[in-house]
């Protein structure tokens, strides 16, 4: 009565890589203009200086890893730099507004860029269409074949992509560069890929978590009836139903 004409998987990733590219751009394109304005090179300036000042000061590299290759009046003056280091307040301070810049900058670029792109232009085009979707001929619906409602498209986008399967893991790469997260930082990383992965091959129409969290469906926009309405769904079944049942053979 009511087939779901589901993208292709090509034309799905085709999108995706091009959306990709997309946000990638915009999102580059805005943290570069955030970097320049919160000043973080200069706190990794500074940063940086404090590091090479007590390195020159004790003679030791401060960014060798395999400390246990070095010798014993190395490996002392090399704990007395890096315990001068850590005891620097302005270095303290630098770091910490490294982080917290770093967050800043990630998740403002982040969020804004998919605002736009997979947010409003959806919005503009109807039917869940980013450019990347628009191109390739797919769109979204909800799971029972009704047009997806600017709340459904945020949810998507913002909730479900942009937070859950952007920010996340961006934000914890993030978390696991400064070393403020430890182990668990890989456990999120492949706990959130394997769901991705489970939904994707378990689901009928290969739903990723943002189409779960929302009840959307990607289909093909040149075979697939969507409705505006629930109502006007309802109508169209009532009507093949009636057809159905005229032309049945007793």
């Amino acid at each position: 009565m009511y087939d779901l004409q589901k993208a292709s998987m090509w034309k799905r990733i085709s999108a995706w890589l091009f959306d990709f590219i997309m946000i990638a751009i915009l999102t580059v394109g805005v943290a570069y203009i955030l970097t320049t304005v919160l000043s973080y090179d200069s706190y990794a300036d500074r940063f940086n200086s404090i590091k090479e000042k007590y390195a020159t000061e004790y003679g030791v590299d401060l960014s060798v890893t395999d400390i246990e290759s070095l010798s014993e009046q190395e490996k002392e003056n090399y704990e007395k730099a890096d315990a001068a280091f850590a005891a620097d307040k302005e270095a303290a301070y630098a770091f910490r507004m490294l982080i917290n810049l770093a967050f800043i900058i990630t998740t403002f670029s982040i969020l804004l860029a998919f605002v736009v792109l997979e947010f409003v232009v959806p919005l503009l085009f109807g039917n869940g269409q980013t450019l990347g979707k628009k191109i390739f001929g797919i769109g979204v619906m909800r799971e029972d074949g009704v047009k997806v409602s600017p709340v459904l498209v945020f949810t998507r986008a913002i909730l479900g992509k942009c937070t859950l399967e952007t920010l996340v893991p961006v934000l914890t790469i993030v978390m696991m560069i400064f070393g403020i997260i430890g182990i668990m930082g890989p456990l999120i990383l492949f706990a959130l890929l394997i769901i991705e992965i489970a939904l994707m091959a378990a689901t009928k129409g290969n739903q990723a978590i943002h189409d779960k969290l929302s009840y959307t469906v990607t289909v093909d926009m040149a075979s697939q009836l969507i409705f505006d309405t629930p109502e006007a769904l309802l109508e169209y079944k009532k009507r093949i139903h009636a057809e159905e049942s005229e032309n049945k053979e007793y």
